[in-house]
Order: C-alpha cells, then structure tokens, then sequence
C-alpha cells in the first residue's frame, strides 16, 4: 500500500492551489444538493458513504505528482449556443468555439493541459477528457468529482495528461453529447514508432439536435416519460416536464419501433435523421488530399450518442495499430465495427484515385457517414455509395491482441465485482445490477488491487461500457481498452490495476440509457 510523502503531498496541493484551482473543485464531504444548472434540488438521498477517498484528497494528489510536471500548455473553450450548417442541413444546437468538431487539443504525453472552459449554454456543463488517466477532480462529472459549471460562470481544467492515443472530450451532463458539444483530444507519444506520411482525425455522430424542433432533451423526456421523476443521470433531472410539447411530439416519431429484426437492431434506440463524419452529412463531403502511395494514419473516433458504425475506407485495407488509445498487435480487416466512444487507429497506404471512407449505421436503417479521400482526378462515387469492404461485417476489438508493451502483468485478481447489465426497452428501466444509478453508489476497492470487472448484459440491447480513469485489458491477451462492447446475452470478464485513486464512473455510453440509470460509481476505499 502506498505511504504518503508530506513533500509529494504538499507539493502537489500547493501547485493546484496557485493555479486558483483547488478550493473551487473541492467538494464538501456531502454531494451538492443541485445535480443541473435549474438548481432544483434531487428527488433522493445524495448523501455518499463515508470511509471513500476525496476527488481531491491527499491520495489523488500524490499519484498525480507522480505524473510529473512537464511543461504548460494553455487553452480555453467557450460552450455556446450557435447555428451550424451541417451541409446543407442547418440547426441551432450547443456546440464548442462555433465548430463541430470542436477544436483539437493536442499535446505530448507528461505535458499538462490548462484549458478555460467558459460556459454560455442555458445549463450547466463540464468536461470529460475520455480516455486519459487523470486526476480525479478534473474528471468532470458534476455532484461526484466537481460542481457543475453553471450557466454564465467558467472553471480552469489543470492536470498532466500521461496517456498517450486517440482520445476525445465531452460534456458529462445529461445528453448534451448528443449536440454538438465535442473534440477530438490527441495525446502524442514521444516514443511512437509508427511511420507515416499525414495524419487524418475522423469524427463520426448521429445527429438528431435542431432537426425539426427536436432536442436531446426531448428525446429523453419521451423514453422516461413513464418513470417517476423521469431520468437518472447526471443531467437536467426535473427538465422532462418542461420540454416543449411539439418538440416532446416531434421526439416520439424519432424512437424506434421494439422489434428489432437482427442483431444489429439492437445498437441504439434512436432514429437520428443524419449522419456526420468530422460534422457534414455525406451532401458535403469533407475530402481529405494526399498523392498515391502516401501512408495516412487515420484516427477515427465514434462521438455518437446512440449509433454503432461499420467503418470501410474503398478499395482499401487497414491495418489497426491502435484502440482506445493502446497499441495493438498490427491486425488487417477490411473494415472495423466501432461502438459509441471507442476508438481506433488504422494505417492505410492510399492508391490513386478518389475513395469513400463509409460509416455505416448498425441497426439505423443502414445510414451512411461519408468523407473522401483524394490522391488524383477523377469524379467523386455517388453519396450512397457502399463500399464492398463493408460486406465483411467488420473486426471488432475481440479479434485484436494487445501489443506486447501493454499487457498487464500475469495475476489473479485481488478483487472480482460482477455487473449484470439491466433492463428492457419496453419500460426504459437501465440499471447495473437492477439498481439504476444514484450519485451515493460505490463499488469499493482498494489502492494496489487487481480487479476483475465481470459483465453480463442480461439485456436486448447493446452496451458500450466505460470505466472512467483506469484501462482495463481484455481476456485472453486482448488490448488495453477503457471502452468495450457488451452485445445482448454476452458476458465480459476484464482486468485493470487499481493505480489512480479516487471516485470514478462506470456507465453505458449510449447516453440515453447512461441518463436513464446504467451508470455507477467505483470508489476507492481510505487506507485502513
């Protein structure tokens, strides 16, 4: 068990202190009674039990001096409402500095980010950096890690990023992912071995947001509309009942029937009218250039709220380097299938010509994402057009292997917590374990423990789940991941090392049944 040092400890307080950041993030040894920026107080207790290690105690600053202090990198973001001209189609939505994709963060692996986050949405708002192992005060989740950031107000982000990959930010409030409000973050690897000629983010989302007066919002409204007290997340609780009727009427005709036919129709609930690769439908195809046989890296990153894609670049193999961040034993496919928030990074040595990298929908009435890449003349393949790739149904990260410098060392697991996935479609009841989400919920363990996360989804439906602050490694020599598919009927066994103490969530990233009660919370235990 780790002692701690008064120098480490200090030092590492006095620094966030200087920054002005420290007594701003400190919570009260109770949760704030407000979980949304109405400032209605919660229907239920949010007292969390006593004997867990603080966000901002003395142990996550320890480990957090232990990331070392490189040098500073600065950067600010103003949430806002604006209007967006997705190509052709144009909303008012909620989105960063007026783009969609927000602006990439990128920075170098022991570098700390610094980022002003100025709120201007009429609700509150934070920032989830997912993907990186930080300290957990500046994970972003309102009532368990921080206080909200309230309409008008702004908070200071202050940590050191140390985990190298493809990552990206987001809200974590309600379903305001569901908007326009994301990035891209990339953390580079000073040690990276890959070689390449250009590099190439790909943002893929289902939109839904402005698309005839219907919000996320209302969406949720209506999948709870028969469930006391409406959702269960960390969003705008008590915001059912004042959306509007029409938008709320609107929502009704976008939820899909509850019979799905195969297995894909069990992906997402939602029948988001539009599909986006880097924010424009495939209308107005963002064209990315390059010369025949360049060798492009391509980092594609699943942003959606409630869709699963098969991604195919045409006439093209790929080669995965990476997922979630963590390289991979190089692995060729034809195409990838990528759940909400995962990640992957593929290699690609391009030929001449023009071809369409292809999102198809899994489960949305085959809808496509498109983009282009050009390395010659020639006309540009119909939107709809489906590349052949696509016919292989996709590798997904099961069929991967971790890269030997990522493996977690051989032992058995200290501590085994088992996590049946919950609920039905039909009464919208998400829950872990039958119990939906409350901000008092702890799984404890404790610091220097190997634990053995067991999945089973006990649903129809499909779970992307995600463990905040940690990676965990899939069974049988498979990567490192901090987001994994749980397919109807399945069960999961993953292990990760409990090195970066704190309070921290574990949810579904389909954020309609996150905010609906499939989400929890993993709590470290104080030292005895």
């Amino acid at each position: 068990m780790r002692t701690h040092s008064r120098r480490a400890v200090l030092g590492a307080g006095l620094a966030a202190a200087g920054s002005g950041l420290l007594a701003p993030r400190s919570l009260a040894s109770t949760a704030p009674d407000t979980r949304h920026g109405g400032g209605a107080p919660g229907p239920r207790d949010d007292r969390p039990p006593s004997g867990y290690v603080s966000p901002s105690g003395s142990e996550v600053a320890e480990v957090e001096g232990e990331r070392g202090a490189g040098p500073l990198r600065s950067f600010s973001l103003t949430a806002s409402e604006t209007r967006l001209d997705l190509g052709g189609v144009t909303v008012d939505t909620w989105a960063y500095g007026d783009r969609l994709p927000g602006r990439v963060i990128r920075v170098k692996a022991g570098e700390r980010i610094a980022l002003h986050l100025r709120n201007r949405l009429p609700q509150a708002t934070t920032i989830h950096w997912h993907g990186l192992q930080l300290r957990n005060d500046m994970d972003g989740v309102p009532g368990i890690t921080q206080r909200e950031v309230k309409s008008g107000h702004s908070f200071d982000y202050l940590f050191t990023a140390s985990t190298p990959g493809t990552h990206w930010l987001h809200p974590h409030v309600g379903v305001q992912v569901d908007r326009g409000l994301y990035a891209p973050l990339i953390v580079d690897d000073p040690e990276e071995t890959l070689s390449y000629d250009h590099e190439w983010i790909v943002v893929i989302d289902d939109w839904i947001d402005g698309v005839d007066g219907v919000t996320p919002d209302a969406i949720l409204a209506e999948l709870n509309k028969g469930k006391p007290g409406g959702a269960m997340g960390h969003g705008e609780l008590q915001m059912a009942h004042r959306v509007d009727r029409r938008s709320r009427a609107a929502a009704s005709r976008m939820l899909k029937g509850m019979a799905p036919m195969d297995d894909d129709d069990f992906s997402g609930t939602v029948e988001h009218p539009y599909h986006l690769i880097n924010g424009k439908t495939r209308d107005d195809r963002e064209t990315f250039r390059a010369k025949p046989g360049d060798r492009i890296r391509i980092r594609i990153i699943n942003a959606s709220g409630d869709t699963a894609y098969r991604v195919a670049l045409g006439d093209h193999q790929m080669t995965v380097t990476h997922t979630d961040g963590f390289p991979v034993a190089h692995h060729k496919t034809d195409s990838l299938l990528i759940g909400m928030a995962e990640r992957y990074d593929v290699l690609v040595t391009a030929k001449d010509g023009v071809f369409p990298l292809t999102a198809l929908s899994a489960g949305k009435n085959n809808q496509t994402a498109q983009a282009l890449l050009r390395t010659g003349s020639g006309e540009a393949p119909d939107p709809k057009i489906r590349p052949k790739e696509l016919r292989s149904g996709g590798i997904s990260a099961g069929d991967l292997k971790g890269d030997e410098s990522c493996l977690l060392d051989d032992r058995e697991p200290d501590r085994t917590i088992k996590m049946n996935l919950t609920g039905t479609m039909e009464k919208w009841n998400w829950a872990i374990n039958g119990k939906p989400y409350t901000p008092s919920q702890r799984y404890g363990v404790r610091e220097g423990e190997r634990v053995r996360i067991v999945f089973r989804n006990k649903t129809k439906m499909w779970h992307p789940m995600h463990l905040h602050g940690h990676t965990f490694a899939l069974p049988d020599g498979g990567p490192r991941k901090d987001t994994t598919i749980m397919l109807p009927g399945k069960k999961l066994a993953v292990d990760f090392d409990a090195d970066n103490p704190g309070l921290w969530m574990l949810h579904c990233h389909n954020i309609y049944h996150s905010e609906s009660g499939m989400m929890t919370v993993l709590g470290y235990r104080l030292p005895k």
